[in-house]
């Protein structure tokens, strides 16, 4: 809290304080009847309030340069707080690309690919022909064993057989660990 707002709450309170006393006098001098004394009283009375009112408006003042300091040390701190992030992030981000190059590793090769092996495609043909002989279907009935479908986060993907091999057309799956 600043100097300026205590004092300005502190004279407030005071000067109201203060106020008591001519009140009680003007009580007592009105069944008297001496309006001389309860004017100069009610002239004390205005005074004082009126100062209690100054002193009013500075602590409000100050309330709102203490606000105003407030909001600017949050923001102090949010934005160290946001470097600080950033830092640590960098740092991390170096270690991992270090990490990286020490394991000899590009991006490329920490890749995972699917490959589906000959022995593999001959199982799934043989269940296929297993399964149309147990239905009954033959020859052009039969349904088709087509190559096995991949499926990447951009859909489904051709595929492309080469030496027993199959590999995506256009496309490269993206997996990372």
């Amino acid at each position: 809290m600043q100097a300026k707002t205590m004092e300005g709450l502190l004279g407030a309170r005071i000067n109201m304080d203060m106020t008591a006393t001519p009140m009680r006098v003007f009580k007592e001098v009105r069944r008297k009847g001496d309006t001389a004394t309860m004017e100069r009283a009610m002239g004390y009375v205005n005074e004082f309030s009126d100062t209690a009112e100054q002193y009013k408006a500075e602590a409000d003042e100050g309330m709102k340069e203490d606000a105003k300091e407030a909001r600017e040390q949050a923001e102090r701190a949010r934005e160290e707080s946001m470097e600080k992030r950033r830092l640590e992030r960098e740092k991390t981000e170096k270690k991992t690309a270090e990490r990286r190059e020490a394991d000899g590793q590009s991006v490329q090769e920490r890749q995972d690919r699917v490959e589906i092996s000959e022995e593999g495609r001959t199982l799934l043909r043989e269940e296929t022909d297993a399964a149309s002989a147990a239905e009954g279907t033959t020859g052009a009935d039969a349904p088709a064993v087509g190559e096995p479908v991949l499926y990447t986060s951009a859909g489904v993907a051709d595929v492309e057989t080469e030496g027993g091999k199959s590999a995506i057309k256009g496309k490269q799956m993206n997996c990372y660990i």
